[in-house]
């Protein structure tokens, strides 16, 4: 299901004089690597189809994504590939899957507040793109960190294998960050790494809790909306905090159990 994307291979002269392989640029591509294994591990995954990229520190005109062919548990902070927006490979060996090509670059062009763009079709997520109504219907405390924060992609175009779907994407994505794509899966967008992860991690435990509801057979009691609307916003008050320390727990277990995917 993996397209390969016809791409400028390696050593691309970018327009800029900063260097590309300083301490702050190795650090985000040892936290995406991170992710990148333990959305493995947890089985966020789907085979080598599902891509994670971040915008390059002190370049705001680069992405950082995993490589085509690579699953998410192969994936090392070196074989992350740094790209241009105009399908340059700047840094890295091999290319992008396409559709992560088509849909990153022109969300992270189209949208500089999107440090970071995890695209997944985890299975109760994606599971609540395929049926009707609302995905979430705000009555699990964990969904309430979404509140407000939601767009649904109604118009399921195949896949995203040229610009103009990748512009459709961001376009519908607007100010949100969690973007539900109908009959295909989740766009999640944050302004950093960890709020990336853990809306991601969120997301789908969200999502989980609330399959398991629908299936009692029993009506769900959805939050008032004026207690969803601050509960809400309590947590983000402390979201970007708690976010860095959720993925400094994920770099601990990884040190522990699979210290390469810092390589």
């Amino acid at each position: 299901m993996a397209h390969e994307l016809n791409i400028n291979k390696g050593n691309h002269t970018p327009r800029h004089n900063l260097p590309l392989d300083s301490e702050e640029i190795w650090q985000a591509r040892i936290d995406l690597a991170a992710c990148l294994r333990m959305a493995a591990h947890l089985g966020l995954e789907e085979g080598i189809c599902n891509h994670f990229s971040a915008l390059v520190p002190g370049h705001p005109e680069l992405f950082i994504v995993n490589r085509l062919g690579w699953a998410f548990q192969e994936a090392t902070a070196s074989s992350l590939l740094i790209c241009d927006f105009e399908g340059n490979v700047v840094v890295g060996d091999g290319v992008p899957e396409a559709t992560a090509f088509y849909i990153h670059a022109r969300l992270h062009k189209m949208s500089p507040r999107v440090g970071a763009a995890f695209h997944t079709h985890m299975p109760n997520a994606t599971a609540l793109s395929m049926v009707e109504g609302e995905p979430l219907v705000w009555a699990g405390q964990t969904a309430l960190k979404f509140y407000g924060r939601v767009a649904v992609d109604d118009n399921y175009n195949g896949l995203a294998l040229d610009e103009s779907e990748g512009d459709r994407i961001a376009s519908v994505l607007g100010d949100r960050d969690i973007l539900f794509m109908r009959n295909h899966g989740v766009m999640v967008c944050a302004p950093s790494i960890a709020e990336a992860w853990d809306d991601l991690y969120y997301l789908e435990r969200a999502a989980e809790v609330q399959l398991k509801a629908m299936g009692s057979g029993r009506r769900l009691l959805p939050v008032l909306p004026d207690v969803a609307a601050e509960a809400a916003r309590q947590m983000r008050e402390g979201d970007p905090e708690s976010a860095r320390m959720h993925l400094q727990s994920i770099r601990r277990m990884l040190e522990r159990q699979a210290p390469d995917y810092r390589d």
